[in-house]
């Protein structure tokens, strides 16, 4: 406004973007980076750090205890009391921290969009609906498994030093895979699980009793059902919370907390509930705006 009360139009005109496009891979890249950022609460206030930092620090705390074990009492002592845990077992060991991720600080990633709002944004630029379940399923099982894998590679590492690793070239790269593939494969199962639960709202504290209620709820039920109703031990494979523990210990070759369930089973029982809670993400994506 001129001070003679006469308004002016200033025509800037239109400018190109001359940047880098970095296209769908770049948006990805970008969603995934910002998803993990707010589950771990980096960027954010200082509350919202706390869970994980205690969560991880749970995962971590077997291990490190291992690990200081070997690094002062040396294989020797490991090999004359066999104490040591067998590396399918390390990730169990672990459990409370990936119960508490899956429950309180998993839902963050899906719930926060819906709250705000932010699908149709996100969906403005280069992503669809399927490169964004994309980046958020990379993205929690990848926080996910470093509670669950890396845990087991540090004990892997601690035992190689003392002496008291996998014996030979061969079987060591062997014990690598299986933990990755092990620990990436039950990150997977319970990223998809509690992602499948926070779908169905928008309030992280009814995602998170959903998910509760999921692997609790059916744990109790599937018990009971064999406990006192004398049900086929087969019903375990509808256990949420131990199944993607079974299978960690089926790709080591061992029989895990249920050696009455096949192996075949257990692998079915697994793909059973990721297939599932994909199905049950994707529906409520598909209706979300």
């Amino acid at each position: 406004m001129t001070a003679s009360g006469e308004s002016q139009i200033l025509d800037r005109g239109y400018r190109r973007f001359e940047g880098q496009r970095s296209g769908v891979g770049g948006a990805v890249r970008s969603l995934s980076w910002h998803t993990a950022r707010g589950v771990l609460g980096l960027g954010r206030k200082a509350r919202y750090k706390i869970a994980p930092a205690i969560i991880i620090a749970i995962a971590f705390l077997p291990a490190v205890i291992w690990a200081g074990l070997a690094a002062f009492l040396g294989g020797e002592f490991f090999a004359e009391f066999d104490v040591t845990p067998e590396y399918s077992e390390l990730a169990q060991q672990s459990i409370a921290a990936i119960v508490l991720f899956v429950t309180l600080v998993a839902p963050d990633a899906l719930v926060r969009d819906r709250r705000d709002g932010m699908l149709s944004l996100y969906l403005s630029t280069p992503l669809t609906r399927v490169t964004y379940l994309i980046s958020k399923i990379f993205t929690v099982t990848g926080v996910l498994a470093i509670i669950v894998l890396i845990p087991t590679l540090i004990y892997l590492l601690a035992l190689t030093f003392a002496s008291f690793g996998p014996d030979g070239f061969g079987n060591w790269m062997l014990t690598l895979g299986r933990i990755v593939l092990s620990g990436v494969l039950a990150s997977l199962v319970f990223a998809l699980i509690s992602m499948a639960c926070s779908s169905l709202t928008d309030r992280r504290a009814f995602a998170s009793v959903a998910v509760f209620l999921v692997m609790f709820g059916l744990l109790t039920v599937v018990g009971v059902m064999i406990e006192v109703g004398d049900a086929s031990t087969n019903w375990r494979v509808l256990d949420p919370l131990n199944m993607p523990f079974e299978l960690i210990s089926r790709i080591f070759g061992a029989r895990g907390e249920y050696p009455e369930i096949s192996t075949a089973s257990v692998y079915l029982a697994n793909g059973g509930w990721a297939s599932g809670s994909l199905g049950l993400i994707w529906w409520r994506l598909r209706g979300a705006s």
